[in-house]
């Protein structure tokens, strides 16, 4: 059975502005602006998490869809609530967080390796290919103990599936059907949304299926902003270091 809960209404020096984060060949696409002005939507591509820092408005809370908070050698409760929750096919789209010891492995072989010593499975070739942009969204959450719970871990087909009346999507990203099937909601949800931060990108290309799960994540992070997020699960688990491994929605 899933476990969730509501999360406590979140307060910042961005007020109603909040972000979305996606990460897009090794850099990280930000939508950020005010839920309810969807059509003054920015967007940028952003080198380090720090650079949230510098967004204005400030976002009081921002959504990012990358693994937060590292199991020792156990896959992490959230994940396997996530999965559940969207249930076949989409739940295969939420890959197994990597262990923590595989932050410094020097290639997908060794840390394949790791992972099979440590809990029995190895790591997925898709969680090896974006884990320069979690070794260093762990390293800024680490820095600061006021950064976890400002960002937080976010699953764009999650927020996809609360924006369909809680049903799962149908079909993949990829397909012509799912994206359009994507568009709509995005459409629906923030009207105009998807434009401004295309406009706002300017010449700087994206692929199309990063931004709309960007504006996914914005989406969960405004439900979060308004106390009317749910989190996976709850309460959630923490790591060694004290991250929370929580996948909110």
């Amino acid at each position: 059975m899933v476990t969730v809960s509501r999360i406590p209404e979140a307060t910042g020096a961005g007020g109603s502005v909040v972000a979305g984060v996606d990460g897009c060949r090794g850099r990280w696409l930000c939508v950020w602006g005010d839920p309810a002005r969807p059509s003054g939507m920015r967007a940028a591509l952003l080198d380090t998490p720090h650079a949230l820092e510098r967004l204005r408005p400030l976002p009081a809370v921002v959504g990012v869809d990358i693994p937060i908070g590292l199991p020792g050698d156990a896959p992490r409760e959230a994940d396997r609530a996530a999965r559940r929750l969207l249930g076949r096919p989409r739940g295969s789209s939420v890959f197994p967080a990597p262990l923590r010891c595989m932050l410094q492995a020097p290639d997908y072989a060794t840390a394949c390796q790791l992972g099979r010593d440590r809990c029995g499975r190895a790591l997925s070739r898709q969680s090896w290919n974006i884990l320069p942009l979690i070794r260093a969204m762990d390293a800024y959450l680490l820095e600061c103990p006021a950064r976890p719970g400002w960002v937080q871990e976010v699953h764009p087909e999650l927020g996809f599936m609360v924006w369909n009346d809680g049903v799962p999507m149908a079909r993949g990203k990829k397909t012509p059907q799912g994206r359009a099937a994507r568009l709509g909601l995005v459409e629906a949800a923030l009207p105009g949304a998807l434009s401004a931060a295309r406009a706002s990108l300017g010449a700087m290309h994206c692929p199309g299926d990063d931004l709309l799960d960007a504006l996914a994540a914005f989406g969960i992070a405004a439900r979060i902003a308004m106390g009317r997020a749910l989190r996976l699960p709850d309460p959630p688990e923490r790591d060694a270091l004290g991250l929370p491994m929580c996948i909110t929605c």
